[in-house]
């Protein structure tokens, strides 16, 4: 996974580096949020650990950035020499912070929050995939998933989403499809309106 490391001090930005390296991730490290910020911008960073507290914007405020930004999902941990306090977590929580890890980083602690951001990244894609199309097809109207297989509509979404379907007729689909129907067996076929009544 690709992370952007931010810690002004070297030597902690050496010992992050290490970590997230030895865990397997695609690290890169910067000194500051302006750096940060112009490497988010064009890098395709998709986690961020930030220390707290660093010359010019803090990690909050480029956290704060990075959710008005918008766009695919950043998680951001956020690093801290000092205790976290209930007033401190509220502050991260409002500025948009996913996580909290305390200095010196435990490399246990930083790979269980890694392996929660990934989960979280991908869950954040499907929903965006969800969001942008789905392949339906135009005769049966059966979606087609991630692994190219087709299904029902119903199963397709009951399945990613515990969606559950009440089948009804739409007003156009009754006058076009049932009432003719009705009407060639004989039967008298109401108008739309008058089904809907008690």
């Amino acid at each position: 996974m690709k992370v952007l490391a931010i810690e002004d001090q070297p030597v902690a930005a050496m010992q992050m580096m290490a970590l997230l390296r030895s865990l397997g991730h695609d690290a890169e490290h910067v000194k500051d949020s302006t750096d940060a910020w112009s490497r988010l911008t064009h890098g395709g960073y998709r986690v961020v650990v930030s220390d707290w507290r660093m010359p010019g914007i803090d990690g909050l405020g480029l956290c704060r950035m990075i959710r008005e930004r918008g766009g695919d999902y950043v998680y951001f941990i956020l690093v801290s020499s000092s205790p976290v306090t209930g007033e401190n977590r509220k502050l991260a929580l409002a500025a948009g912070v996913d996580d909290f890890l305390a200095k010196p980083i435990n490399g246990e602690e930083l790979g269980m929050r890694l392996h929660v951001a990934e989960r979280i990244i991908g869950l954040a894609q499907q929903v965006k995939q969800l969001e942008s199309f789905l392949p339906v097809c135009t005769y049966c109207h059966k979606i087609r998933d991630d692994q190219k297989y087709w299904q029902e509509m119903e199963s397709y979404f009951s399945q990613r989403q515990g969606t559950k379907f009440s089948h009804g007729v739409c007003p156009d689909c009754y006058e076009r499809v049932m009432a003719p129907q009705l009407r060639k067996l004989g039967i008298d076929a109401p108008a739309i309106e008058d089904l809907d009544k008690p």
